[in-house]
C-alpha cells in the first residue's frame, strides 16, 4: 500500500485519490440534510472531546460524512473495513487528508482484513462502532485487555445484533452496545428501502440483466428481503420468496408472492437473492437443480448464505468474468455466475445504500455515541435499544428536510387518549 510520510499511520491504496474522493464526500453530504444539522450541533458543542472512537464499517462516501461529524465533535476516529469488497479507494484517500486514521482498500484478503481490525484496536478506543460485529467479537477473543478503557458501542447491522446478543445471553458481554440496527427509523428506511434498491442496484451494474419477466428468488422476507421482492416486482420480474418463519411466509403470501421451498425454486429461478443472515441457504442440492445461466448474489453481510465449497466442489471450470462477476460451469456442463465473490452485493458491485438512506442510519450513529459518552458507567452491559427520544429526533429532522408535515393532536384528543372511561357513545 502508498503510505506517505505524513500517513504512516494510516494503510490505504493510494493517497493521490484523495481529490477525487473529497468531491464525492461532498456530494454525499449535501444528501444528508440531518447528519449536517448534527455535524453543526457536534461543531457548538464538542460533546466528543477527546474521545478515541474505533470503527469498522463500509469506507463508503456516507461513512466519510459520519466520520468527520464525529471529528468535528472532538473526537478521535480510528477506521477499517466491515468488508473485504467495500471499501471505496477514494474515500479511503480521502478520509485521511481528513486527519482520520484508515486502514482499509478494496479486495483485502482474509489476512489483511483482521490485520486492519487489529489496527484500529491498537488505538485502544472507547467507543466501538461496529457493522457485523467483527470489532467487537475480536475485542471478546483477543483483547479482553482493552475492555476497562470501553465506555460502550454501537451495532449498524442485522447479523451483528443478533451475534451481540448471543454473546449477552451467555453473560459475556463485557460492555454496552446500543442496537442502532433496532430503531424503529432505521428498520423503517435502511433495510426494506435501501437495501431494497441497492442489492438489484448491484445486480444491474454487475449484469446489466433486464429484471422484467425474469423469475426472482428471494431467500428470506424479513426487512432486507421484504424490500428487495417489492422492488423486483416494481421492475416487473415475477418474484417468489423463500422463508422458513410461517408467520414471515404468510406476510409474503398474503403480499402477492408465490411462496415454495428451496428445492422447488431451484428448477425455475433466473435470479436468487439470498437476504437471511444464515449460512448455506444455497447448497450443493439447490445448485444442481439450477438452469443454465442463473445468476447468484448475496445481500446479507457475510459470504456465507450461499456456500462457496459446494459451487467450486461441484464446477469443473472457474472463470473471473469482470471485477464483480465469476462464471463456474458445473459437472453437467450448466453454467451459474456467482457475483461479487457471494459478499455483499450492493457494496460489491455498487455504492451501497443512497445517501439519503444512510443519512437517518448515520444520525442514529452519531446521536447513539454522544448519548454513550454522555451516559459513562451508567448503561448496563447488555445489547440496548435506541433511545426513543433519538430515533423521534431524527424522523422529525428527515421529514423536516422533505417538506412533510406532522399533524398535531388537540388537547381533547389527548384526554381522550390517556382515559379509559369513554365508550361507545
Amino acid at each position: 500500500m502508498n503510505k506517505g510520510d505524513a500517513f504512516m499511520e494510516s494503510r490505504v491504496k493510494d493517497l493521490s485519490l484523495a481529490g477525487e474522493g473529497k468531491k464525492i464526500v461532498e456530494w454525499a453530504e449535501s444528501k444528508m440534510p440531518v447528519l449536517t444539522k448534527i455535524k453543526e450541533k457536534f461543531g457548538r458543542e464538542k460533546p466528543l472531546r477527546g474521545v478515541k472512537i474505533g470503527a469498522c464499517l463500509h469506507v463508503t462516501k456516507e461513512t466519510a460524512v459520519l466520520t468527520k461529524t464525529l471529528i468535528v465533535g472532538g473526537a478521535e476516529v480510528f477506521l477499517c473495513a466491515s468488508n473485504p469488497l467495500s471499501t471505496q479507494d477514494e474515500i479511503a484517500a480521502a478520509l485521511v487528508n481528513e486527519g482520520i486514521k484508515v486502514y482499509a482498500w478494496k479486495g483485502e484478503t482474509t489476512k489483511d482484513y483482521y490485520e486492519n481490525l487489529k489496527s484500529v484496536l491498537d488505538s485502544e478506543p472507547e467507543v466501538t462502532i461496529d457493522d457485523g460485529a467483527d470489532l467487537v467479537a475480536t475485542i471478546h477473543k483477543e483483547r479482553l485487555d482493552l475492555i476497562d478503557n470501553i465506555i460502550g458501542g454501537t451495532e449498524e447491522t442485522t447479523t451483528g445484533v443478533v451475534r451481540l446478543k448471543a454473546l449477552a445471553e451467555k453473560g459475556e458481554l463485557k460492555y454496552p452496545i446500543i442496537a442502532v440496527n433496532e430503531a424503529k427509523s432505521k428498520s423503517l428506511f435502511d433495510n426494506p428501502i435501501g437495501t431494497g434498491q441497492s442489492a438489484l442496484d448491484g445486480i444491474m451494474r454487475a449484469t446489466n440483466v433486464l429484471l422484467a419477466g425474469k423469475n426472482v428468488v428471494v431467500v428470506g422476507y424479513g426487512r432486507v428481503g421484504s424490500g428487495i421482492a417489492e422492488k423486483a416486482r416494481g421492475l416487473n420480474a415475477k418474484v417468489t420468496i423463500v422463508e422458513v418463519d410461517p408467520i414471515k411466509a404468510l406476510k409474503a403470501a398474503m403480499n402477492g408472492y408465490n411462496v415454495t421451498s428451496m428445492s422447488k425454486a431451484s428448477v425455475y429461478g433466473d435470479i436468487f437473492i439470498t437476504a437471511t443472515g444464515d449460512i448455506n441457504v444455497i447448497r450443493e442440492e439447490h445448485m444442481k437443480k439450477m438452469k443454465d445461466g442463473v445468476i447468484l448474489a448475496n445481500a446479507g453481510h457475510f459470504d456465507v448464505e450461499i456456500s462457496k465449497p459446494d459451487l467450486n466442489k461441484i464446477s469443473i471450470k472457474k472463470e473471473k468474468i469482470s471485477n464483480c462477476v465469476e462464471r463456474f460451469t458445473l459437472q453437467n456442463g450448466r453454467r451459474i455466475y456467482l457475483l461479487a465473490e457471494g459478499r455483499l452485493v450492493n457494496l460489491g458491485c455498487a455504492e451501497g445504500h443512497p445517501s439519503e438512506v444512510m443519512d437517518l442510519s448515520f444520525s442514529i450513529q452519531a446521536l447513539s455515541v454522544e448519548y454513550i459518552v454522555k451516559n459513562k458507567g451508567k448503561l448496563p452491559c447488555k445489547v440496548i435499544d435506541v433511545p426513543s427520544d433519538i430515533d423521534f429526533k431524527v424522523a422529525k429532522i428527515k421529514l423536516q428536510s422533505m417538506d412533510a408535515e406532522l399533524e398535531e393532536l388537540t388537547e381533547e384528543q389527548k384526554k381522550y387518549l390517556s382515559s379509559w372511561e369513554l365508550g361507545t357513545i
